[in-house]
């Protein structure tokens, strides 16, 4: 009974550490989207930071990216930026990639 009980704790400290992983992961990925849509945006350096974690904000709103892509897209059409929705979720994947290679050579 030990052994069950050692392994269905070890599972669920495996499950904690997954979901933090991945919390960490999508809050990175939406600060690097948020980095690179200010810089389409001409932000100056105070604005950027500060669109970066209203973009990270932005994925409270609800489950999924929706509501990142939602914001972002919102955001360079008011600015006049020539950028499509397909343009976004492109650069969610690589800003995706580029987080979880980020924190792995964090850790």
């Amino acid at each position: 009974m030990t052994d069950f009980k050692d392994r269905q704790k070890g599972e669920e400290s495996k499950f904690a550490m997954d979901g933090e992983t991945a919390f960490k992961v999508a809050a990175r990925r939406n600060r690097l989207l948020g980095e690179w849509a200010a810089g389409l945006m001409g932000l100056t350096d105070e604005e950027t930071d500060g669109y970066k974690k209203a973009v990270v904000q932005a994925d409270f709103e609800e489950a999924g990216d929706e509501d990142v892509i939602r914001k972002v897209l919102g955001d360079l059409t008011a600015a006049d930026c020539d950028v499509s929705e397909d343009d976004i979720r492109a650069k969610l994947e690589e800003c995706a990639v580029e987080a979880r290679r980020q924190l792995m050579s964090d850790s």
